[in-house]
């Protein structure tokens, strides 16, 4: 019997117990559900490092670059971190390697948030490290102090380039999304087609023009109350479809 897809999230490293100096493993059980709902499985390899990529990626039908409180270290594209910055150095190591092995390898690829600036970064590009200090662009931070349904509430539109996938997934030139992210795309990446963008201009949303799969990230959340939201759920399940699809040639 076939088995289910499996997906591969890269999960964050915390230091959550001061008495505890190794750490922990983190990932958002949204993104994990939201897998399991779209009839997949999420996997983890907690101490998984860029030179593991080569190994698993084969084992996986998919990866799905999450979602962070932390940001892509700013030496990657050639800038000084901030001092306010939450780092994991781990997680880039990681994600940098991921990306182009899975891009290389025709592996289906979806980054969310952080990782749609983990793809640009590990193709060559960089990003605003704090976007709402930029001239002319709005803040596209979610309010801190408010409950989980207001921060991850839509808050503006993303125009939609004619003809994208995006603009399938939308059933139109427009969508609303959520916004909950500081930093965002400043040089887009070689080998990337900007298809979404804010009102302000910034890019939201990216396909890999040389993949021979599946490989886009966008700058909104979808796996965030996807089933009620017809452009989130068709986005996840075109991803989804394309690790079916991806599972069974490796299942030959």
């Amino acid at each position: 019997m076939p088995h289910k897809p499996l997906v591969w999230l890269p999960a964050c490293h915390r230091h959550l117990d001061l008495s505890d100096p190794g750490g922990y493993t983190v990932l958002a059980d949204r993104y994990a559900a939201a897998v399991c709902e779209l009839g997949m499985q999420p996997v983890l390899f907690p101490m998984a490092g860029a030179n593991d990529v080569k190994d698993l990626l084969p084992l996986v039908d998919g990866v799905l670059l999450t979602g962070s409180p932390s940001n892509v270290e700013a030496s990657h594209f050639g800038a000084k971190a901030l001092d306010t910055d939450l780092l994991d150095p781990r997680r880039d190591a990681l994600t940098m390697a991921l990306v182009r092995t899975a891009i290389a390898e025709g592996t289906p690829l979806f980054g969310v948030c952080r990782g749609l600036q983990e793809i640009n970064v590990a193709l060559g590009g960089s990003l605003y490290q704090r976007v709402h200090t930029e001239q002319g662009f709005m803040d596209h931070r979610e309010p801190e102090a408010a409950e989980l349904e207001a921060q991850f509430a839509e808050r503006h539109e993303v125009l939609l380039a004619p003809g994208s996938a995006f603009e399938q997934w939308a059933r139109g030139p427009r969508a609303l999304v959520n916004s909950l992210h500081g930093q965002g795309i400043r040089k887009l990446a070689e080998g990337l087609a900007a298809e979404a963008h804010a009102p302000d201009g910034l890019v939201e949303g990216v396909r890999v023009t040389r993949a021979s799969a599946f490989a886009y990230g966008v700058q909104w959340h979808p796996e965030w109350r996807h089933a009620a939201n017809p452009f989130y759920q068709r986005t996840l399940e075109a991803f989804a479809q394309a690790c079916r699809e991806h599972s069974r040639r490796r299942s030959v």
